[in-house]
């Protein structure tokens, strides 16, 4: 059985197909105007409605599409009440037409549940979702730990922790921006750093919660007093990794013997894998599933569909 997926995110237009075991994600990252942090809503669900019929032709001329039993899209960013993104009415419209036109069920899921799928299949750890296990959530827009719980085909996650104001992905963009880096910067802002020396900044920790506003304003300050570009870069991702890292550890100590996932295109950072898998034994999805993507809501959507047969 092969079902469809979609995904909207405020970044990123992406579709991916998945049979129980193997899929195949297409994706294309919106287009951000330079010296920008961001797109509105408007802008992201205007690229998103031209650029996905794109991304399923490729799907269909490669006969992916064919004998597909279902369709889901992500249509929210959390599975909460009254959480909403406009940019997410891109796929769940197109999937619901799609899915009725085949005369086929649509299902639907939240963004981060995506997340939380794609990173445990790509890991080769399809059995967490059946299973109580830790997570972070590490995006430009989120840096929050969870608690997941199976709950359905799907997942519950309760947020325990993370960040009281801005995000990691926020303050790397941040950075990344100060330093002319383009946007997002997190993949120009992990290579940087690794040229730089280290020098984080211990974040205080209150319980599982801490605050990265301040490293902003820190980070500028290096780069106005002429610290080498590297230095800075390395100051924004060691502090992150650094209070990440001391979070994880204080819920392994509440939670004992909860594996630990992470997702979210933050979470592709290579110091932040490394310090989490030596210290944390966290898992990590391939770079490719830890951006935003479409492989984990198709992975929802067959097992919803594998559920009602």
């Amino acid at each position: 059985m092969r079902v469809l997926g979609l995904d909207t995110s405020n970044y990123t237009t992406s579709a991916a197909v998945f049979d129980g075991r193997e899929g195949d994600n297409r994706s294309r990252l919106l287009e951000v105007r330079p010296g920008e942090l961001g797109l509105r809503q408007s802008d992201a669900l205007f690229q998103h409605v031209k650029r996905l019929p794109a991304l399923l032709e490729q799907l269909a001329e490669e006969g992916q599409l064919k004998n597909v039993q279902a369709v889901g899209a992500s249509t929210r960013p959390r599975a909460v009440e009254d959480s909403y993104m406009p940019c997410f009415l891109a796929g769940e419209s197109q999937g619901k037409v799609l899915a009725a036109a085949l005369d086929i069920p649509f299902f639907a899921f939240s963004h981060q549940e995506g997340h939380l799928a794609a990173a445990a299949w790509s890991a080769g750890r399809l059995d967490l979702l059946d299973r109580p296990f830790l997570a972070w959530h590490l995006s430009g827009g989120t840096t929050e730990l969870l608690r997941v719980e199976p709950q359905g085909a799907s997942v519950r996650a309760e947020i325990v922790g993370g960040t009281s104001d801005i995000s990691a992905g926020q303050l790397m963009d941040r950075i990344g921006a100060i330093l002319g880096l383009p946007f997002p910067a997190g993949k120009a802002l992990d290579a940087l750093s690794r040229q730089g020396e280290a020098a984080a900044f211990q974040v205080k920790l209150c319980g599982l919660t801490f605050s990265l506003s301040g490293m902003e304003n820190q980070g500028k300050a290096m780069a106005e007093r002429g610290e080498p570009p590297a230095n800075v870069a390395r100051f924004a991702v060691e502090t992150a990794a650094d209070v990440v890292l001391r979070a994880t550890a204080e819920a392994q100590r509440r939670w004992p013997g909860l594996p630990v996932l992470c997702s979210g295109g933050v979470a592709s950072n290579s110091l932040l894998q490394e310090r989490l898998t030596t210290s944390c034994q966290a898992l990590f999805a391939p770079t490719q599933y830890s951006t935003d993507n479409a492989a984990g809501v198709a992975v929802l959507t067959w097992r919803a569909e594998e559920a009602t047969r």
